[in-house]
């Protein structure tokens, strides 16, 4: 119990009107993806995986910046435990790639709403959400290779989401861009003020949450399926959601709503 009071302190969920707002809470450590941080979240996003009631997850940071990736203080102490270096090592990356692919993986839309910092680990949090907010200002960054650290581990969740070259010349000069260039290359999707952030990424949420939810999920889930195949494959398996999409009871409803000129009626 102690624990899971714990892992909740340092990462806070809200929840309302269908949207669970995950906010990184510290700001100490620049919300640094300690191994108490990425088991905190791994636990949190198990359990929206299986809350129905959850249309849209947004995740954010407290403090001056979104996310600084991961902690050095505590990776420096795991390789000087004598003997337990390499595997302290394996498992952090394993439990830290657990984690992405389960945000990548889950059923709801999510959204970054990313501030101040967000680098290396950090960036790959962004990258591995489905979509992005941020404010002018904000600097992103794999920058592991300035420390003598390749970042390949982020680079699995950049390279999916904005221009291998681009990616690459952040990756090997770890030189920073900033919210606008950000934004340029896709790496965001909204480009805001700082005053503004949190309005414009509520709006956000609020219009997916307005949507027939398992229509979002089964369309969430077939934009990752199709992602790796050939055209044919991708075609065979689109063809087949949205046979399911469509004989939803809630579908017709919405078909039928449009043709008589009003709002669906879904529960």
């Amino acid at each position: 119990m102690h624990n899971d009071i714990l892992l909740r302190h340092i990462l806070l969920r809200h929840d309302a009107n269908g949207i669970a707002s995950l906010t990184l809470n510290a700001p100490a450590s620049f919300n640094a993806l300690s191994t108490a941080m990425l088991t905190a979240l791994q636990t949190e996003i198990a359990r929206l995986h299986s809350d129905p009631t959850i249309r849209v997850v947004i995740l954010k940071g407290a403090g001056k910046a979104f996310c600084a990736g991961h902690d050095l203080r505590e990776m420096q102490a795991a390789r000087q435990a004598p003997d337990q270096g390499r595997e302290a090592f394996q498992t952090l990356f394993a439990h830290c790639t657990a984690v992405m692919q389960a945000l990548q993986n889950l059923p709801q839309p999510t959204i970054a709403q990313v501030h101040g910092l967000a680098t290396a680990a950090g960036c790959q949090l962004v990258a591995a959400c489905d979509m992005a907010t941020a404010a002018t200002g904000t600097r992103f960054g794999v920058n592991g290779i300035n420390l003598g650290l390749f970042c390949s581990t982020p680079m699995v969740a950049l390279t999916r989401k904005i221009a291998p070259a681009i990616a690459f010349e952040m990756l090997t000069t770890g030189n920073f861009i900033d919210a606008t260039r950000a934004y340029e290359v896709g790496l965001i999707n909204r480009l805001t003020t700082p005053e503004t952030l949190e309005s414009e990424t509520q709006s956000l949420a609020e219009t997916l949450a307005a949507k027939l939810p398992a229509a979002l999920r089964l369309g969430k889930a077939a934009f990752r399926d199709t992602a790796p195949l050939d055209t044919p494959e991708a075609y065979a398996v689109a063809s087949a959601v949205m046979v399911e999409n469509i004989l939803l009871p809630d579908t017709d409803e919405g078909i039928t709503a449009f043709l008589e000129k009003r709002k669906p009626s879904w529960a």
